[in-house]
């Protein structure tokens, strides 16, 4: 067993979404690595409403207890991989909500991006590196894109194609290296 946890979240909560499939196969492909323990997060088992809290997140005095719930989660975790769809050329709102609010929960933790959509995601993720900078995430450069044209059967039954494996092996190289060197500065 590792000492380095890493969550696979799950950022989507629509009916009848791809996510799942993507989330499952990349949570698949995380559970035989040796150097980190990963957990699947999802959204949907979070049911935060819009921002509600009084207080600025950095400020890290959660009122409701679904903050503190989601806080406590967060908190436990040295890394991430957010699984997002391409909405409206960015990420969902259900993710940026979880994400926003939290603060110091994500500071000096890595981050990793797996994103869907008819261009593969690519804007989504592009906004999630924005968003985590600010949180003072570290974001690995390798990302994984899955094509809804080339890697879905039917827009609907994913079908990632063989090159992705690779990928994503490159992408948990990554995020582990940058996972345990940002616990030693947690420390």
């Amino acid at each position: 067993m590792s000492d380095l946890k890493i969550a696979v979240i799950l950022g989507s909560t629509r009916p009848g979404r791809n996510g799942k499939q993507v989330a499952d196969w990349v949570f698949e492909k995380a559970k035989g690595r040796a150097d980190a323990d990963y957990e699947l997060v999802d959204l949907a088992e979070f049911p935060l409403p819009h921002l509600d809290e009084a207080m600025p997140p950095s400020l890290g005095q959660y009122a409701g207890e679904h903050t503190k719930a989601w806080a406590a989660k967060i908190a436990s975790y040295d890394g991430f991989i957010f699984v997002t769809p391409e909405y409206n050329h960015s990420t969902s709102a259900v993710l940026k909500n979880a994400i926003d609010y939290l603060y110091g929960e994500w500071n000096n933790k890595a981050a990793a991006f797996v994103s869907y959509g008819s261009l593969g995601g690519a804007r989504a993720i592009e906004h999630l590196r924005a968003i985590c900078s600010e949180l003072q995430m570290a974001h690995v450069r390798q990302q994984l894109s899955f094509s809804l044209f080339t890697d879905f059967e039917n827009f609907s039954q994913f079908t990632p194609a063989a090159q992705h494996d690779d990928a994503a092996t490159t992408l948990f190289d990554q995020l582990e290296t940058w996972t345990r060197a940002l616990k030693t500065v947690r420390a």
